[in-house]
């Protein structure tokens, strides 16, 4: 981990999370939503999971988007935010603290795209699973804030003379699934889904990401306050830009969701190269003409 590049500052982002705790009730509906499109992957799949680890939230917040699905039984969670849940582990998903084959199931929900050494995070969370457990995740992804992005760079170019960095870089859905495979897992899947919400002005979208907990945590980030002639540019370029007929803001949520299953024997491999009892020739009732063969008909 003393190698690992440090993208974000992760104590910003435990002040800013516990800060946003107080106030999550009015600001979760994005969470909520990504919880449940989430969870309901679980009514594919017809089978317990004793022992459940959560990350992103604690399990008092998780319980009611359960709602007795999924064949979860005991829920641990884990989050640098302190909590009344009666199975709750204040600590970092960077450093788990638990030993190897402990859960049945691990669920991150909204944290990893705040994660340095993300490749170091799966593996940690693959070693915790038990042979054939389950990891479903879901983080933003890198079209998240589109918007927002390109209209605090504009104002920043022209009014400053520079940019820095506004917006949190993020993973593309692609490196999900090659990140699941370098962790070790077997049968990655990674999806992506854009969520878009609307509002009256960008102050009011500045004001959920507070909320939520989701305001900019790079290490590069400017430290000092916003210039106010900076701030007002960028919210008229994000009106010219974006603003829809009815006046109101669109803002993109990249969700990037993540599957993946410890390895175990039981599971589905793939097949040796050349095993295959039917050819593809046939299927299709055509010629196979062997690689190199140039006698047959050309096209």
């Amino acid at each position: 981990m003393t190698d690992t590049m440090q993208v974000f500052d992760r104590a910003a982002k435990r002040r800013q999370r516990r800060r946003a705790a107080a106030l999550a009730g009015d600001h979760d509906f994005l969470r909520a939503a990504v919880a449940d499109r989430l969870l309901d992957r679980l009514d594919d799949i017809k089978r317990r999971f004793p022992l459940t680890l959560v990350q992103g939230c604690d399990g008092a917040w998780l319980q009611p988007h359960l709602a007795g699905r999924g064949g979860i039984e005991t829920l641990v969670s884990l989050d640098p935010v302190a909590s009344a849940a009666p199975l709750h582990v204040v600590g970092d998903e960077e450093f788990l603290p638990f030993a190897a084959g402990q859960f049945d199931l691990v669920i991150a929900l909204m944290n990893l795209h705040w994660i340095n050494d993300l490749p170091g995070a799966l593996i940690q969370i693959r070693r915790a699973l038990k042979p054939d457990g389950l990891f479903l995740g879901a983080m933003l992804g890198g079209q998240t804030l589109t918007e927002l992005r390109q209209a605090w760079l504009a104002a920043e170019s022209e009014i400053e003379g520079g940019v820095s960095p506004r917006v949190s870089p993020m993973a593309e859905t692609l490196d999900g699934a090659a990140l699941l495979q370098r962790a070790g897992f077997a049968l990655p899947v990674a999806d992506s889904e854009m969520l878009t919400v609307t509002y009256g002005d960008p102050f009011r979208l500045m004001q959920d990401l507070r909320g939520m907990g989701e305001t900019n945590a790079a290490a590069g980030r400017r430290r000092g306050f916003t210039r106010r002639a900076t701030l007002l540019r960028m919210a008229e370029l994000y009106r010219q830009r974006h603003a829809g007929e009815d006046g109101r803001i669109p803002a993109s949520f990249e969700v990037i969701t993540l599957t993946g299953w410890s390895p175990h024997e039981s599971q589905q491999k793939p097949l040796r190269p050349g095993s295959a009892a039917h050819s593809l020739a046939a299927a299709l009732d055509t010629v196979e003409y062997p690689l190199g063969d140039r006698t047959g008909p050309r096209r």
